[in-house]
Protein backbone atom coordinates (compact mmCIF):
# COMPACT_ATOMS: atom_id res chain seq x y z
CA UNK A 1 0.00 0.00 0.00
CA UNK A 2 3.00 2.43 -0.01
CA UNK A 3 2.64 3.16 -3.06
CA UNK A 4 -0.72 4.43 -3.15
CA UNK A 5 0.08 7.76 -1.54
CA UNK A 6 1.99 8.99 -4.58
CA UNK A 7 -0.61 7.66 -7.17
CA UNK A 8 -3.69 9.42 -5.60
CA UNK A 9 -1.22 12.89 -5.16
CA UNK A 10 -0.43 12.59 -8.62
CA UNK A 11 -4.35 11.70 -9.92
CA UNK A 12 -5.66 14.65 -7.79
CA UNK A 13 -3.02 17.35 -8.89
CA UNK A 14 -4.48 16.29 -12.60
CA UNK A 15 -8.38 16.33 -12.20
CA UNK A 16 -7.54 20.15 -10.29
CA UNK A 17 -5.94 21.06 -13.27
CA UNK A 18 -9.52 20.78 -14.63
CA UNK A 19 -11.42 21.59 -11.90
CA UNK A 20 -10.65 22.93 -8.64
CA UNK A 21 -13.32 22.40 -6.26
CA UNK A 22 -13.50 21.00 -3.44
CA UNK A 23 -16.28 18.04 -3.42
CA UNK A 24 -18.63 16.99 -0.83
CA UNK A 25 -19.09 13.56 -2.12
CA UNK A 26 -18.30 11.31 -4.07
CA UNK A 27 -20.89 8.76 -6.34
CA UNK A 28 -20.00 5.29 -7.68
CA UNK A 29 -22.93 4.32 -10.85
CA UNK A 30 -22.81 1.12 -11.63
CA UNK A 31 -24.62 -1.10 -14.23
CA UNK A 32 -27.10 0.55 -15.99
CA UNK A 33 -26.89 3.43 -13.60
CA UNK A 34 -24.56 6.14 -15.48
CA UNK A 35 -26.89 8.39 -16.76
CA UNK A 36 -27.66 9.62 -13.18
CA UNK A 37 -24.73 11.48 -14.20
CA UNK A 38 -26.67 13.53 -16.58
CA UNK A 39 -28.10 15.23 -13.56
CA UNK A 40 -25.03 16.83 -12.75
CA UNK A 41 -24.26 20.27 -13.70
CA UNK A 42 -20.77 19.68 -15.48
CA UNK A 43 -17.43 21.25 -14.89
CA UNK A 44 -15.12 19.00 -16.25
CA UNK A 45 -15.01 15.26 -17.28
CA UNK A 46 -11.87 13.56 -17.57
CA UNK A 47 -11.74 9.79 -19.57
CA UNK A 48 -10.42 7.29 -16.58
CA UNK A 49 -7.33 7.36 -19.35
CA UNK A 50 -6.60 10.67 -18.80
CA UNK A 51 -6.19 10.12 -15.22
CA UNK A 52 -3.10 8.59 -13.41
CA UNK A 53 -3.38 5.44 -12.51
CA UNK A 54 -6.35 4.67 -13.03
CA UNK A 55 -7.90 1.61 -15.13
CA UNK A 56 -9.86 1.21 -17.89
CA UNK A 57 -13.56 -0.04 -17.42
CA UNK A 58 -14.48 -2.80 -19.58
CA UNK A 59 -18.30 -3.86 -17.98
CA UNK A 60 -20.80 -3.52 -20.27
CA UNK A 61 -23.19 -0.66 -20.21
CA UNK A 62 -19.90 1.34 -18.02
CA UNK A 63 -18.88 4.71 -19.80
CA UNK A 64 -15.68 5.42 -18.12
CA UNK A 65 -15.16 8.94 -17.30
CA UNK A 66 -15.18 10.70 -14.06
CA UNK A 67 -17.82 13.69 -13.79
CA UNK A 68 -17.39 16.67 -11.37
CA UNK A 69 -20.01 19.16 -11.20
CA UNK A 70 -22.85 20.10 -9.26
CA UNK A 71 -25.75 18.39 -8.18
CA UNK A 72 -28.35 20.08 -5.63
CA UNK A 73 -26.19 22.51 -5.30
CA UNK A 74 -23.32 20.56 -4.05
CA UNK A 75 -20.06 20.01 -5.15
CA UNK A 76 -19.54 16.32 -6.30
CA UNK A 77 -17.42 13.95 -8.38
CA UNK A 78 -19.14 11.03 -9.83
CA UNK A 79 -18.02 7.77 -11.73
CA UNK A 80 -20.05 7.15 -14.42
CA UNK A 81 -18.40 3.33 -14.51
CA UNK A 82 -16.60 1.64 -12.15
CA UNK A 83 -14.01 -1.52 -12.29
CA UNK A 84 -14.81 -5.01 -11.29
CA UNK A 85 -12.27 -7.64 -9.81
CA UNK A 86 -13.48 -9.86 -12.78
CA UNK A 87 -11.84 -7.50 -14.91
CA UNK A 88 -8.82 -8.75 -13.68
CA UNK A 89 -7.04 -5.66 -11.61
CA UNK A 90 -6.57 -5.59 -8.12
CA UNK A 91 -8.38 -4.85 -5.26
CA UNK A 92 -6.07 -1.93 -4.79
CA UNK A 93 -6.53 -0.60 -8.59
CA UNK A 94 -10.39 -1.02 -8.54
CA UNK A 95 -10.44 1.44 -4.99
CA UNK A 96 -7.90 3.99 -5.64
CA UNK A 97 -10.86 6.17 -7.27
CA UNK A 98 -12.72 5.87 -3.82
CA UNK A 99 -8.74 7.38 -2.26
CA UNK A 100 -8.53 10.28 -4.74
CA UNK A 101 -12.29 11.25 -4.11
CA UNK A 102 -11.38 11.74 -0.60
CA UNK A 103 -7.85 13.50 -2.04
CA UNK A 104 -10.15 15.70 -3.41
CA UNK A 105 -12.03 16.46 -0.12
CA UNK A 106 -14.57 14.21 -0.54
CA UNK A 107 -16.32 13.22 2.86
CA UNK A 108 -19.03 11.04 1.80
CA UNK A 109 -19.78 7.72 -0.56
CA UNK A 110 -22.74 7.53 -2.27
CA UNK A 111 -22.09 3.60 -4.62
CA UNK A 112 -24.67 1.87 -6.41
CA UNK A 113 -24.50 -1.54 -7.84
CA UNK A 114 -27.09 -3.57 -9.97
CA UNK A 115 -27.49 -7.12 -8.14
CA UNK A 116 -29.58 -10.17 -7.73
CA UNK A 117 -31.97 -10.73 -5.62
CA UNK A 118 -32.24 -13.72 -3.35
CA UNK A 119 -34.72 -12.25 -0.44
CA UNK A 120 -38.00 -13.65 -1.58
CA UNK A 121 -39.80 -10.56 -0.05
CA UNK A 122 -37.93 -8.50 -2.73
CA UNK A 123 -38.47 -7.97 -6.82
CA UNK A 124 -37.21 -7.35 -10.11
CA UNK A 125 -36.55 -3.54 -9.92
CA UNK A 126 -36.80 -2.52 -5.92
CA UNK A 127 -34.03 -0.65 -4.75
CA UNK A 128 -32.06 -2.11 -1.32
CA UNK A 129 -30.72 0.39 0.64
CA UNK A 130 -27.58 -1.25 1.91
CA UNK A 131 -27.34 -2.20 5.82
CA UNK A 132 -24.64 -4.44 6.04
CA UNK A 133 -22.21 -6.49 3.68
CA UNK A 134 -20.32 -9.91 3.12
CA UNK A 135 -17.12 -10.20 1.22
CA UNK A 136 -16.84 -12.99 -0.19
CA UNK A 137 -14.06 -11.86 -3.33
CA UNK A 138 -11.38 -13.80 -1.41
CA UNK A 139 -9.60 -10.47 -1.02
CA UNK A 140 -9.44 -7.53 0.79
CA UNK A 141 -7.91 -4.15 -0.20
CA UNK A 142 -6.39 -3.30 2.59
CA UNK A 143 -3.58 -6.29 2.45
CA UNK A 144 -0.21 -5.56 2.76
CA UNK A 145 2.12 -2.97 4.54
CA UNK A 146 -0.65 -0.19 6.37
CA UNK A 147 -0.34 3.69 5.30
CA UNK A 148 -0.84 5.14 8.39
CA UNK A 149 -1.23 8.42 6.08
CA UNK A 150 -4.69 6.92 4.23
CA UNK A 151 -6.15 5.41 7.31
CA UNK A 152 -5.49 2.60 10.29
CA UNK A 153 -4.31 -0.91 9.87
CA UNK A 154 -7.92 -2.36 11.39
CA UNK A 155 -10.65 -0.19 10.42
CA UNK A 156 -13.67 -0.53 12.15
CA UNK A 157 -16.60 -2.08 10.62
CA UNK A 158 -19.63 -2.11 13.09
CA UNK A 159 -21.13 -0.04 10.92
CA UNK A 160 -19.73 0.72 7.63
CA UNK A 161 -22.64 1.72 5.96
CA UNK A 162 -24.21 5.61 7.92
CA UNK A 163 -26.96 4.77 9.90
CA UNK A 164 -28.00 8.22 9.72
CA UNK A 165 -28.20 8.45 5.92
CA UNK A 166 -29.49 4.83 5.77
CA UNK A 167 -32.46 6.39 7.42
CA UNK A 168 -32.85 9.48 5.45
CA UNK A 169 -32.40 7.15 2.65
CA UNK A 170 -35.68 4.98 4.00
CA UNK A 171 -37.73 8.49 4.52
CA UNK A 172 -37.12 9.70 1.24
CA UNK A 173 -38.61 6.32 0.13
CA UNK A 174 -41.40 6.92 1.81
CA UNK A 175 -41.93 10.31 0.82
CA UNK A 176 -41.89 9.44 -2.70
CA UNK A 177 -44.00 6.50 -2.67
CA UNK A 178 -41.59 3.72 -3.83
CA UNK A 179 -40.46 0.61 -2.18
CA UNK A 180 -36.98 0.87 -0.55
CA UNK A 181 -35.77 -2.32 1.51
CA UNK A 182 -32.48 -2.42 4.04
CA UNK A 183 -30.89 -5.22 3.77
CA UNK A 184 -27.17 -6.80 3.35
CA UNK A 185 -25.72 -7.55 0.11
CA UNK A 186 -22.61 -10.20 -0.74
CA UNK A 187 -20.47 -9.67 -3.00
CA UNK A 188 -18.21 -12.18 -5.18
CA UNK A 189 -15.86 -12.12 -7.46
CA UNK A 190 -17.87 -12.88 -11.03
CA UNK A 191 -17.72 -13.22 -13.76
CA UNK A 192 -20.18 -15.90 -14.39
CA UNK A 193 -23.57 -15.91 -12.29
CA UNK A 194 -24.07 -18.33 -9.53
CA UNK A 195 -25.59 -21.90 -9.45
CA UNK A 196 -28.55 -22.81 -7.12
CA UNK A 197 -26.57 -24.39 -4.80
CA UNK A 198 -24.36 -21.14 -4.41
CA UNK A 199 -27.91 -19.17 -4.25
CA UNK A 200 -29.04 -21.12 -1.47
CA UNK A 201 -25.82 -20.58 0.00
CA UNK A 202 -25.38 -16.99 0.29
CA UNK A 203 -28.97 -16.49 1.60
CA UNK A 204 -28.50 -19.10 4.23
CA UNK A 205 -25.09 -16.69 5.23
CA UNK A 206 -27.65 -13.82 5.48
CA UNK A 207 -27.85 -12.44 2.47
CA UNK A 208 -30.30 -10.85 0.64
CA UNK A 209 -28.38 -10.15 -2.75
CA UNK A 210 -25.72 -10.63 -4.42
CA UNK A 211 -23.04 -8.30 -6.59
CA UNK A 212 -19.40 -8.07 -7.95
CA UNK A 213 -18.78 -4.72 -6.85
CA UNK A 214 -19.16 -2.29 -3.71
CA UNK A 215 -17.99 -4.08 -1.01
CA UNK A 216 -14.19 -3.25 -1.53
CA UNK A 217 -14.84 0.15 -2.53
CA UNK A 218 -16.83 0.61 0.74
CA UNK A 219 -13.61 -1.28 2.47
CA UNK A 220 -11.52 1.54 1.87
CA UNK A 221 -14.06 4.09 1.45
CA UNK A 222 -14.29 3.57 5.69
CA UNK A 223 -10.65 3.00 6.50
CA UNK A 224 -10.00 6.98 5.28
CA UNK A 225 -12.92 7.97 7.52
CA UNK A 226 -15.33 8.52 4.58
CA UNK A 227 -19.46 8.31 5.62
CA UNK A 228 -21.10 5.75 2.94
CA UNK A 229 -24.78 5.46 1.72
CA UNK A 230 -24.62 2.63 -0.26
CA UNK A 231 -28.12 1.60 -2.74
CA UNK A 232 -28.44 -1.75 -4.44
CA UNK A 233 -31.02 -2.08 -7.43
CA UNK A 234 -32.46 -5.62 -7.78
CA UNK A 235 -32.28 -6.69 -11.67
CA UNK A 236 -33.39 -10.17 -11.73
CA UNK A 237 -34.44 -12.32 -9.14
CA UNK A 238 -32.19 -15.12 -8.13
CA UNK A 239 -34.22 -18.06 -6.48
CA UNK A 240 -33.07 -20.94 -6.56
CA UNK A 241 -36.15 -23.00 -7.11
CA UNK A 242 -37.21 -21.21 -9.44
CA UNK A 243 -34.47 -20.09 -11.49
CA UNK A 244 -34.73 -18.79 -14.87
CA UNK A 245 -31.22 -18.03 -17.30
CA UNK A 246 -30.08 -14.87 -16.97
CA UNK A 247 -30.27 -12.14 -19.99
CA UNK A 248 -27.75 -9.40 -19.71
CA UNK A 249 -29.39 -7.33 -21.76
CA UNK A 250 -32.98 -7.56 -19.71
CA UNK A 251 -30.54 -6.94 -16.61
CA UNK A 252 -29.35 -3.79 -18.05
CA UNK A 253 -32.94 -2.79 -18.91
CA UNK A 254 -34.06 -3.35 -15.24
CA UNK A 255 -31.53 -1.30 -14.11
CA UNK A 256 -32.24 1.94 -16.22
CA UNK A 257 -35.82 1.60 -15.65
CA UNK A 258 -35.18 1.37 -11.58
CA UNK A 259 -32.83 4.77 -12.01
CA UNK A 260 -35.13 6.99 -11.13
CA UNK A 261 -35.76 5.50 -7.95
CA UNK A 262 -32.12 5.67 -6.96
CA UNK A 263 -31.53 9.48 -8.54
CA UNK A 264 -33.91 10.53 -6.17
CA UNK A 265 -32.16 8.51 -3.21
CA UNK A 266 -28.84 10.03 -4.50
CA UNK A 267 -30.40 13.79 -4.92
CA UNK A 268 -32.15 13.16 -1.54
CA UNK A 269 -29.27 12.21 0.97
CA UNK A 270 -27.09 15.24 -1.49
CA UNK A 271 -30.11 17.51 -0.45
CA UNK A 272 -29.52 16.24 2.95
CA UNK A 273 -26.13 17.05 3.51
CA UNK A 274 -26.30 20.32 1.50
CA UNK A 275 -28.58 21.54 4.21
CA UNK A 276 -26.76 20.13 6.96
CA UNK A 277 -23.58 21.75 6.22
CA UNK A 278 -25.81 25.02 6.00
Amino acid sequence: MLELFAQIEEAVATIRQAWDVTPRAGLILGTGLGSLAEQIDVAAALDYAEIPHFPTSTATSHRGRLVCGTLNGLPVVAMEGRFHQYEGYPLKQITLPVRVMKGLGADVLCVSQAVGGMNPYYNAGDVMVIDDHINLMGDNPLVGINDDRLGPRFPDMSAPYDPKLIEVGLEIARRENFVAHKGVTVAVTGPCLETRAEYRFLRMIGADVVGMSTVPEVIVAVHCGMRVFGVSVVTDMCLPDALEPANVDEIIATAVSAEPKLRSLFEGVLAHLAQASD
